[in-house]
C-alpha cells in the first residue's frame, strides 16, 4: 500500500472527529435516551479493566442514572468479537488485528480506545523439547485459540519462514487451557498469552522460543455500533472512567498489580513481569501508528487468506476505527 493510500484512510478516518463535534455540541440525553443496563467485558489480558471493576467506577457513576453494570469475563479476542456480535456485551477488548478480522467478518463494532500496547505474546514451548524456532514446529502439536492476537502472531510467523497452519497440527483451546496443556505434555507448543506465558516463565521455566513484539497489535476496547449510534454520550462517558482509571493505574502501581494478582491468582513476581516489562498503558488514542498497525495486519490476514480477497483493507479500517468518543486533553 503506498503512502497517499495510507494517508487517504488517516484522513478518512480522523475526518470523524469534526463531524463528531456537531453531533455531541447538539445533542442532549433524556431519561429515555439511557440504557437500563451497560454490559462491558473484563480480560486479564486488560489489567485497567480488572482495576476499574475493583473500584466500582462505572457503578459509582452511573447509579445516579439509574443504570446497572454487569461485568463479563472475556478469556480471549475471539470470546469478546462473539459477544459483541451476540449484543450481549456492549464494550470488549481486544487485539486490534482481531478488530480488523470481526469487522471484515461483518461483526458490527467501532474500536474506540487503546487499552494497552502490549507484547502479549509469543511461541512458548517446554525445557528440552528441541523446538528452537519456527521451522521446528513442523508436523507439532501447537495450542492456539482461533481469531486472537497469538493466533495472528503464529500466522504471521509461519508466513515468515514460508509455513502455513497445514505445516503444523493446531490444537484449538483457550489461553489457560493452552498453557496447561503446554506444561502437562498434551502438546508441543503454544501460543502464549499473559499472563499466563509469564507465568510460565517464572513457574515452570516454559522458554519463549519466538518474539516480535512488533508483531502484537494493540489492545483495543470496541463497541457495539449500534448501542454507540444510540447512545453516543454514554459511550464518551464510559471513556472517561476508563481514562480516570488508566490515570489512577499509572500513579498507583501496586493497585493495579494486586487486581491482577487476585482477578488471576498470580504470584507477585509474574504480576510485575506482565506489567512492568510487556504493558504500556501511557496513551490511550487510536492514532496514525495504530491505524497503519491496522492496515499492516489486515494485508497479512489477507495474504494468509483469514480475511477474503474481494473485501477492501481500508475500507474496513476506515469503518472500524472511531476517535471522536475520547478527547485529546
Amino acid at each position: 500500500m503506498t503512502i497517499e493510500k495510507n494517508n487517504n484512510v488517516l484522513t478518512s478516518i480522523f475526518s470523524k472527529v469534526f463531524i463528531s463535534i456537531i453531533i455531541f455540541t447538539f445533542s442532549s440525553v433524556s431519561h429515555a435516551d439511557k440504557p437500563k443496563l451497560i454490559t462491558i467485558d473484563y480480560a486479564y489480558y486488560n489489567p485497567v479493566s480488572l482495576l476499574m471493576k475493583d473500584r466500582g467506577s462505572l457503578e459509582k457513576e452511573f447509579k445516579k442514572d439509574n443504570i446497572k453494570i454487569r461485568w463479563v469475563l472475556s478469556l480471549g479476542s475471539n470470546k469478546a468479537l462473539e459477544y459483541l456480535n451476540g449484543g450481549s456485551v456492549d464494550f470488549a477488548s481486544t487485539a486490534g488485528a482481531a478488530s480488523v478480522i470481526g469487522r471484515a467478518n461483518g461483526i458490527p463494532i467501532k474500536a474506540i480506545y487503546v487499552y494497552s500496547k502490549p507484547e502479549w505474546t509469543a511461541l512458548v514451548t517446554n525445557k528440552g523439547s528441541g523446538i528452537s524456532n519456527i521451522k521446528d514446529l513442523i508436523g507439532k502439536r501447537v495450542a492456539v485459540t482461533r481469531g486472537t492476537d497469538p493466533h495472528i502472531f503464529l500466522l504471521q510467523a509461519l508466513d515468515s519462514v514460508g509455513l502455513t497452519e497445514k505445516d503444523i497440527k493446531p490444537v484449538l483451546l483457550q489461553h489457560p487451557d493452552g498453557y496447561r496443556a503446554l506444561i502437562s505434555g498434551q502438546v508441543d507448543a503454544w501460543a502464549g498469552l499473559d499472563p499466563h506465558m509469564a507465568k510460565g516463565e517464572i513457574e515452570t521455566q516454559t522458554p519463549l522460543f519466538y518474539r516480535n513484539a512488533d508483531l502484537n497489535t494493540y489492545g483495543i476496547l470496541n463497541v457495539r455500533e449500534e448501542f454507540a449510534s444510540k447512545y453516543p454520550l454514554i459511550v464518551k462517558k464510559v471513556l472517561k472512567i476508563y481514562e480516570s482509571n488508566r490515570k489512577h493505574a499509572l500513579k498507583s502501581t501496586d493497585e493495579l498489580k494486586q487486581s491482577l494478582i487476585k482477578a488471576v491468582k498470580l504470584s507477585d513476581a509474574v504480576a510485575q513481569k506482565q506489567l512492568n516489562e510487556r504493558t504500556d498503558i501511557t496513551n490511550p488514542h487510536i492514532g496514525i501508528k495504530q491505524v497503519n498497525t491496522f492496515l499492516a495486519a489486515g494485508r497479512v490476514l489477507q495474504k494468509i487468506g483469514i480475511i477474503k480477497p474481494s473485501i477492501s483493507i481500508d475500507n474496513i479500517v476506515n469503518d472500524l476505527v472511531d476517535t471522536r468518543y475520547i478527547s485529546k486533553n
